[in-house]
């Protein structure tokens, strides 16, 4: 019987004792890669509590402060591709250095900045701080952790997504006794250098003996390539741009229904009025927004460790269609104000899990040496999508309503979850049979 490559015997003497080291190796780097990540969270969703001080402090509008913030998500997605390549080819520890001393300058920016121009430079500062420190932890996760990488990276991107949640309080407390400026100084530099910290302690997953020395069977129903498929080569396989298709359509759905929740519920009348859920009292739209964090960092981690078992594409056929009927119930329900925060919760919860499937997805596809640029490559993604959600707030206008957003949104989801399992799952099986993944060399 032919042995795996991946198959680690406890009874194999040469290899027993790396076993163990070689699992708290992994763990560890894993670890450090979802500090640095709470870390630079604040960075994005942080930043609403620094926007009425700012107002305040200058007199600048609401509206002329968040394209700060729009700079910061618009570097920050660009920077991912570029911070994966670079580490595919040098290793984590310079990217992430890297990253930490760029965050660390944008917010002491922040706290010096007494003009917008200057504000949004230190966005674009901090969006380049934070994609190199993104895109380095979720292509190490890939790496390190090939038959748990629905686990590893909904673990690293839950870290993202949450983090922020720790440091709130602090924050806001300091802004309160001491200032805005206070603030930024110290927790930019705080944040800057743990992140540093922990980048001299990374290792390069690629040229690590101790993750095949810890490496357990991967689940029969996870496909993936045994060869590796550097980024051009990625781009130039169909696979790739299904791959992209339905992360845009899945996260432009999502965010058309999530990125309007203020909207959507004063349209109804219920963004004040208490809910009692479980004897917690909240509004309506407060209610939503905090269950919604809650939920949307927690499917990045239940649907990855799920699409470990069952396999990718059955993970995105389940969650694109509950996306999908969660949305429909939206509108049909949402003007009751328990349903509205319900049925949000459930529409975060069948949305966020994109950003922990489709790079382990990709890197199943395209293997593990390139897998930050590649994962890089599809993040990008986000982006696009996110150009629809000024166009439904027209659409909502347009119409005097949101009935015709909550349709299109389903139906994107719908769309989505029906081209994962009818056309990706089928091309990525060929694919990976024929053994076609290789780098095509030039006719």
């Amino acid at each position: 019987m032919k042995r795996s490559p991946f198959a680690v015997s406890p009874l194999d003497p040469a290899l027993a004792e790396d076993v163990a080291p070689g699992a708290m190796y992994r763990w560890g780097q894993l670890a450090m890669g979802l500090v640095c990540m709470a870390m630079v969270a604040n960075l994005q969703y942080g930043w609403t509590l620094f926007v009425n001080p700012l107002a305040d402090r200058f007199g600048w509008s609401h509206a002329a402060i968040q394209v700060a913030f729009s700079v910061f998500v618009i570097v920050q997605t660009l920077c991912v591709p570029i911070a994966g390549y670079i580490v595919d080819e040098s290793g984590p520890r310079p990217v992430v250095l890297g990253g930490g001393l760029l965050c660390a300058i944008a917010w002491v920016t922040n706290a010096l900045a007494d003009s917008l121009p200057m504000l949004y430079v230190a966005a674009a500062i901090g969006g380049m701080g934070a994609g190199a420190v993104y895109g380095t932890c979720v292509g190490n996760a890939l790496k390190l952790f090939p038959e748990r990488r629905g686990l590893a990276v909904g673990l690293t991107v839950a870290a993202f997504g949450a983090g922020s949640a720790l440091t709130v309080l602090p924050i806001t407390m300091v802004i309160a006794e001491r200032g805005y400026e206070a603030a930024f100084l110290y927790f930019g530099l705080g944040q800057g250098l743990i992140v540093m910290a922990l980048a001299l302690a990374m290792d390069d997953p690629n040229k690590s003996q101790a993750i095949t020395a810890a490496m357990p069977r991967v689940s029969p129903a996870v496909r993936q390539t045994q060869r590796d498929t550097a980024p051009a080569g990625t781009l130039r396989e169909p696979v790739f741009w299904v791959m992209y298709l339905i992360f845009v359509l899945v996260a432009a759905g999502g965010l058309m229904a999530t990125a309007q929740l203020a909207p959507i519920a004063r349209q109804y009348r219920i963004h004040d009025v208490p809910v009692d859920i479980m004897g917690l009292v909240l509004p309506a739209l407060t209610f939503a927004l905090a269950l919604d964090r809650v939920l949307n960092g927690a499917t990045r981690l239940v649907f990855g460790w799920i699409s470990d078992k069952i396999g990718r594409e059955e993970t995105m056929l389940i969650a694109f269609s509950l996306e999908a009927v969660a949305i429909l119930a939206l509108r049909e329900f949402g003007s009751n104000p328990v349903a509205f925060v319900l049925l949000t919760g459930l529409v975060f919860f069948a949305w966020g899990e994109i950003y922990s499937l489709f790079p382990s997805t990709c890197a199943d596809t395209f293997g593990s040496k390139y897998a930050a640029a590649n994962a890089g490559l599809l993040y990008t993604a986000k982006g696009v999508a996110s150009l629809m959600v000024p166009l439904s707030s027209v659409m909502a206008h347009s119409m005097g309503d949101w009935h015709a957003v909550f349709l299109i949104a389903s139906g994107m989801s719908a769309c989505a979850a029906l081209l994962a399992w009818f056309v990706l799952r089928p091309m990525r099986r060929r694919l990976l049979e024929r053994g076609e993944l290789a780098v095509r060399t030039p006719d």
